[in-house]
């Protein structure tokens, strides 16, 4: 070992705070964090046509329900790929 190299406990040596903040984890909290100040910035009324229907309702709730929608589409293509 060299004067300069520091020994590290088992396991490397990381704290778990530190490991748990990678890049893809901070870019999704940024993300989620801008599409909820643009969902709850967009609190009009609007007309939406699902198919038959035509609903009345806050631009918001779209947005949220598309989201959760897409996040559920998101993790369930990725739990098949993991198997």
């Amino acid at each position: 070992m060299s004067p300069t190299e520091t020994p590290r406990a088992p396991g490397g040596g990381g704290s778990r705070f530190a490991e748990s903040f990678t890049p893809g984890r901070i870019a999704m909290v940024a993300v989620a964090i801008l599409t909820l100040v643009f969902i709850f910035e967009n609190t009009r009324q609007v007309r939406i046509r699902i198919l038959i229907p035509e609903v009345t309702m806050p631009v918001y709730v779209a947005l949220l329900v598309t989201a959760l929608l897409g996040g559920a589409c998101g993790y369930s293509l990725a739990a098949r790929r993991r198997k």
